[in-house]
């Protein structure tokens, strides 16, 4: 048997736009093939979310369908297409089989996942465990997503004569999550002795980004054939004698260079399915400014990127040197509108207050954000904010200000990694794409005298230890304390990160690359009452220990 994976980029709600992907696929394999199979609701997209509650959108849903089942009506390779669907006024996932213009078989998804950003218990019922379809001859098991995580579901379908397991899927991007699938797949290749095949959604949804990285495994393990990562792909594979025969052995990158691609690929796919024209960015001479600058030029091209420098009389000639220099390195628009008469006027209007402290600073900052977002409305070129994930955190960022902007590129990116992302950036090439000064310099907000981040915040290779463990971890304190962090610092952190909840509700979305991103995968309320104090027996014992090493 023949089969065609099809690592499709669909659009949430652009249902004619994503059966048209279906169909061009389809198109390609129709006489080489006999089942073309897509991933998880490639004609919805995914997560549809509430879309599916609309009635209009599920009669949209069923209309496409009857259309695409016209196109093998008459011979040709059979679709596999995952979609919402209604069975007797129930909500599903389910994969429709569509043989001879016909629905030859239905199989909705059995385990709906309900933690982290998936909530698809809110919206579908879940399904009864499946059987095996006869197609052609051979008997293949179906299932969804997160069937796989579980043994339950490929256990049945080889104790009922399945010969091989066939998965659509929209798996989000999480750094390593490729070995994670690999592993999952393998267990359930090991448990049944079928092979697997793995067709994984491309693209990306506000938030989420789908790295696809489709493959087929063996029924002794062994990976067949891989397929591209973050970009739409098609192979061509043949079942023959528990393995897959294929030419696809692409590479997936890891580490930084993969983080890259995500980020390049979430900005560039909002951007453009959006309709927005290109990005604006206020292009500080930082190091997060830069590498917002630098991704947005790679992924939309330097044409559709304009970055603006907005100095006050705190910004060194340094800064500004290294954003001109950055500017003309990636080709991009550039532009230096000082603040300074704009810091005049909140003076007038204000008073003294305008003068001192947090207002002085965030005025400042509102300022910039002010110039960016009248710079979108005469473009129409979205706002790209410029925050990190350990600003966001700890609530070292302005509402309104640098908060500004419809994307917020480095969201879950924390400070440690977005040095170690621009080290990687200027490695790659045979000239240093960022100015070295950049990445080596001290991190300042500039908006006061002689001012560094360290002047408020840990050092950050502190900073994101303490906060990954708060987290990524959800740690306790003593356990972030016993991992060789000072007590009153831990505690600090633990504070400012509780009360910052007001600020990243009100921030931009941004690709997720974590575990734990702030939003859907990590939700606390605003109004908070719990701030229990760290225990002294545990501060004592701390110190007890620190001494006696000393």
């Amino acid at each position: 048997m023949k089969i065609a994976a099809a690592q499709i980029n669909p659009t949430v709600g652009a249902l004619a736009a994503n059966a048209a992907l279906i169909r061009d696929a389809w198109l390609q394999y129709s006489d080489t093939a006999d089942l073309v199979v897509y991933p998880e609701l490639a004609l919805s997209g995914y997560p549809p979310e509430d879309l599916v509650l609309k009635p209009a959108f599920m009669d949209a849903c069923e209309r496409e369908i009857e259309k695409l089942s016209l196109l093998n009506l008459n011979g040709g390779a059979g679709m596999l297409i995952s979609t919402p669907w209604r069975i007797n006024g129930a909500l599903y996932s389910a994969i429709l089989l569509i043989e001879r213009g016909r629905i030859a078989a239905v199989i909705p998804k059995h385990h709906l996942p309900n933690y982290s950003v998936f909530d698809e218990l809110r919206v579908f019922k879940s399904g009864p465990l499946p059987a095996p379809v006869l197609f052609r001859g051979v008997w293949l098991g179906f299932m969804t997503c997160e069937d796989m995580w579980f043994s339950d579901v490929a256990g049945e379908l080889k104790s009922r004569g399945a010969t091989a397991l066939i998965i659509p899927n929209g798996s989000p991007y999480e750094d390593g999550k490729s070995s994670t699938r690999i592993e999952l797949a393998r267990e359930r290749v090991a448990e049944t002795k079928i092979p697997l095949l793995y067709v994984n959604q491309v693209g990306g949804q506000d938030e989420l980004v789908f790295d696809g990285c489709s493959f087929g495994m063996n029924a002794d393990g062994s990976i067949a054939f891989r397929m591209k990562a973050f970009a739409s792909d098609a192979t061509l594979t043949q079942l023959k004698d528990n393995a897959w025969i294929a030419q696809k052995t692409e590479i997936w990158p890891e580490g930084p260079a993969g983080i890259f691609e995500a980020l390049k690929l979430g900005l560039y796919d909002y951007v453009t399915k959006n309709g927005f024209p290109g990005v604006v960015l206020g292009l500080s001479g930082g190091i997060d400014s830069a590498l917002v600058a630098v991704i947005a030029a790679e992924a939309l091209g330097a044409s559709k990127l304009h970055c603006v420098m907005m100095p006050s009389p705190y910004t060194a000639q340094m800064s500004l040197d290294d954003a001109q220099a950055l500017a003309h390195n990636l080709g991009c628009a550039y532009d230096v509108m000082p603040i300074e008469p704009g810091m005049k006027a909140f003076e007038s209007m204000l008073g003294a207050s305008a003068h001192k402290g947090i207002t002085h600073e965030n005025i400042q900052s509102r300022l910039r954000g002010m110039l960016v977002m009248g710079l979108s409305n005469t473009s129409g070129q979205m706002v790209l904010s410029t925050g990190n994930k350990s600003e966001m955190a700890v609530g070292y960022a302005t509402l309104y200000g640098d908060m500004c902007g419809g994307f917020a590129v480095l969201k879950d990116l924390y400070k440690t990694q977005v040095f170690a992302l621009c080290r990687w950036i200027n490695a790659r090439e045979r000239n240093p794409l960022i100015p070295e000064r950049i990445i080596t310099r001290p991190p300042s907000a500039e908006l006061k005298p002689d001012q560094t981040d360290q002047d408020t915040l840990p050092p950050y290779d502190v900073l994101d230890d303490i906060l990954e463990g708060l987290i990524e971890y959800e740690l306790r304190r003593v356990e972030i304390i016993e991992r060789g962090h000072d007590p009153d610092t831990v505690q600090k952190v633990w504070l400012m990160l509780d009360r910052a909840e007001y600020k990243r509700r009100q921030a931009a979305p941004g690709v997720k690359i974590t575990a734990r991103a702030f939003g859907r995968d990590r939700r606390y309320p605003i109004t908070n009452g719990f701030h229990p104090p760290l225990e002294k027996f545990h501060r004592d014992a701390y110190v007890a220990k620190a001494t006696k090493k000393r």
